[in-house]
């Protein structure tokens, strides 16, 4: 999955819209325009497309924990440089404060089941004996479990 396609899913996951997602990059410290989020929301095949980078969208999930859980002490978090799925799954764990059984239920709604060390082993460092890698299948599973549980009147199953 794309970067564009996660945030498309977001948007309408949690009723965002340009504005918002402006703000939500403000407050990881970093301007955008409602233009350039309108072109990051438009499907691949349209002229206007423009991909969002690991960086942007790094700085999007950062935002979106700062504006779901509100601003730590200390220093702001830096983007990472190089996203996967694994660390998109747990930044969206911790921005939508979600703890195990939170997650597995969220799975249900999607119809994959899974066990609590399954789902353990995709929030392991990447060095771990038991690290998995978060392939989209599982991150598609996961939005749309979400949009199941936050928009459950958007009709998708």
């Amino acid at each position: 999955m794309t970067n564009n396609d996660i945030l498309r899913r977001l948007r309408f996951t949690l009723d965002l819209n340009e504005p918002k997602i402006v703000a939500i990059f403000a407050l990881a410290d970093h301007k955008v325009t409602g233009n350039q989020v309108t072109r990051w929301l438009k499907k691949e095949d349209d002229p206007a497309y423009v991909e969002c980078t690991d960086v942007e969208f790094a700085t999007f999930l950062n935002g979106l924990i700062t504006d779901k859980r509100g601003k730590k002490e200390g220093p702001a978090p830096v983007p990472e440089k190089r996203l996967n799925n694994n660390i998109i799954f747990r930044k969206l764990k911790i921005a939508l404060n979600l703890q195990s059984d939170d997650v597995l239920a969220i799975m249900d709604l999607a119809d994959l089941r899974m066990s609590k060390h399954e789902l353990s082993a995709f929030f392991r460092k990447p060095g771990h004996q038991h690290y998995r890698d978060c392939l989209d299948q599982v991150m598609r599973n996961f939005l749309m479990g979400l949009q199941l549980k936050f928009r459950p009147d958007s009709g998708s199953k």
